[in-house]
Formats: C-alpha cells, sequence, structure tokens
C-alpha cells in the first residue's frame, strides 16, 4: 500500500501563548517550513504562526 502523499503538521503561535494550528501539506511540493499569518484568540491578533513537529 502506497504512503499517503500529505503529512500533519502543527503551526505554533510566534506570540509565545501555546496556542496551535494542525493542518496538513505535501513535503514533496513544498519543501520548505510552512509559515503563516493567522488568528491568534489568546493574544486577540493575527500574528504569524510557524510549522512544527506533532509529538
Amino acid at each position: 500500500m502506497a504512503k499517503p502523499a500529505t503529512i500533519k503538521i502543527r503551526l505554533n503561535s510566534t506570540a509565545d501563548t501555546g496556542f496551535f494550528y494542525v493542518t496538513k501539506k505535501n513535503p514533496r511540493t513544498m519543501t520548505e517550513k510552512m509559515v503563516k499569518r493567522k488568528y491568534d484568540p489568546v493574544a486577540k491578533k493575527h500574528v504569524e504562526f510557524k510549522e512544527g513537529k506533532i509529538k
């Protein structure tokens, strides 16, 4: 059976609130680490979220 093309990643808030999103990405097409600007409800503003591993 083939491996799935997408992997689960964790987007950690750069505001150091401990908040994170879980999303998927295709590592074959996106080789660099994902960075998204999303809403952090703990900080109550939009901040950058950087990719980290799911433990």
